[in-house]
């Protein structure tokens, strides 16, 4: 790990708080919302899992970058692919978010992020001529990747939070370069069946339209329209979620995950696609006042509670794909009130804590004998905004 000053006196706070962590309750007039777990422990373990993160998966050998997983296998390359890497990136923002000094002692931390990111940029661009972020770092740090347009749009959104967080103007730009990019990727061949939407990746073996390839380019298109106030960037948003709409929107109220180009879908629920839609909505009703934008989101944060939590499915997902969910349900309950949501996010860091977490390590996994990055970086973007006060959830992605 690497222990600067910032990270030393965190570990010192996180000791000093580890009483409150192991007891992993207060009463619930203690907490913010319905909750009966503390914003300060929320806190106190975002921290903890932060460090472990750091600990056993960060390489510190100057790259700046993350391994895939721990422990690694034979197999396994140097560094992670991007979008792990992007997600301890988005972690390590969120911890930024924590009341005062608690969050400003990750600034170096987030530099540190912004700086290994840039392994990944292919500043030649890929099959539309248009940089992007490689899915693998590049020379001479690995040999780049293919180019998949939700890895950009994470990146791009989190950019986003960043700029509205901050002020930062350089992070706003890339954010508009990166739309640029997902705009190159939507299919334009009207004999195509379900015609549009933006595809996957560039590479060749795979020619899916998906709901997450799609949607976070919505959800981009309308934080831009919000910062900058040009039309065609919610014409982009309205196009997008139109087509997600049409295409891919089940009768149950959720999101498919994909169309290919046979007009095959594939049915698979994610809570990440439903989280997606679900916040690009909040955004588009606050962009423009329209009541159907909100009613649409709330439709959606409804029927994916009731499918993953009342009926008991939200284990079986991917904490890296519940952290998503989750951190837009925030956004939409700090636009409407209430608590429901925020619970049982609290509820799922809860079960987490106790369940999937080695006390001997840290390190949060499924089940098996890896600790991936993703999912530790999924549970530190967890407990970091369980922590934040409910008006700061607006920025979330």
């Amino acid at each position: 790990m690497r222990f600067t000053r910032a990270a030393g006196a965190r570990a010192v706070g996180t000791v000093a708080a580890l009483a409150c962590v192991l007891g992993a309750a207060v009463p619930a007039s203690a907490a913010e919302g319905g909750s009966g777990t503390s914003p300060r422990t929320q806190q106190a373990r975002a921290v903890a899992s932060y460090e472990a993160m750091q600990e056993h998966l960060y390489t510190g050998d100057g790259s700046g970058l993350y391994r895939e997983r721990y422990p690694s296998g034979a197999e396994d390359r140097p560094y992670s692919y991007e979008w792990p890497f992007s997600q301890a990136h988005v972690a390590t923002l969120d911890l930024t978010g924590l009341p005062g000094a608690a969050g400003r002692s990750f600034v170096d931390d987030l530099a540190d992020r912004a700086a290994g990111q840039e392994r990944f940029w292919n500043a030649g661009g890929g099959t539309t001529g248009l940089p992007a972020y490689d899915s693998y770092a590049r020379a001479p740090y690995g040999d780049g990747g293919d180019i998949f347009y939700d890895d950009n749009e994470w990146v791009a959104l989190a950019k986003v939070q960043q700029h509205l967080a901050t002020g930062d103007r350089a992070a706003l730009e890339r954010a508009e370069e990166i739309f640029e990019l997902v705009v190159s990727g939507w299919d334009t061949d009207p004999g195509h069946p379900a015609p549009g939407g933006v595809f996957w990746t560039q590479a060749p073996w795979s020619t899916d339209r998906n709901t997450v390839s799609t949607m976070p380019g919505a959800q981009l298109a309308t934080r831009l329209y919000m910062l900058t106030g040009e039309e065609r960037y919610l014409d982009w948003a309205e196009r997008m979620v139109g087509w997600t709409d049409e295409h891919l929107l089940a009768p149950n109220g959720l999101y498919w995950d994909n169309v290919k180009l046979d007009g095959s879908i594939d049915r698979t629920q994610w809570s990440y696609n439903q989280g997606v839609p679900l916040g690009t909505y909040t955004l588009l009703y606050e962009a423009t006042g329209q009541e159907r934008y909100l009613e649409k989101a709330e439709a959606i944060a409804a029927a994916s509670y009731r499918f993953y939590v009342t009926e008991g499915r939200l284990a079986g997902q991917p904490m890296f794909f519940n952290s998503i969910w989750f951190k837009n349900l925030l956004l939409l309950e700090s636009v409407t009130g209430g608590h429901t949501y925020r619970d049982a996010m609290a509820d799922y860091a809860d079960t987490q804590w106790r369940e999937a977490r080695d006390a001997g390590t840290g390190l949060f996994n499924a089940g098996d004998e890896h600790t991936e990055l993703l999912e530790q970086a999924a549970m530190v973007q967890i407990y970091a905004t369980l922590a934040w006060p409910r008006e700061k959830a607006s920025i979330l992605y």
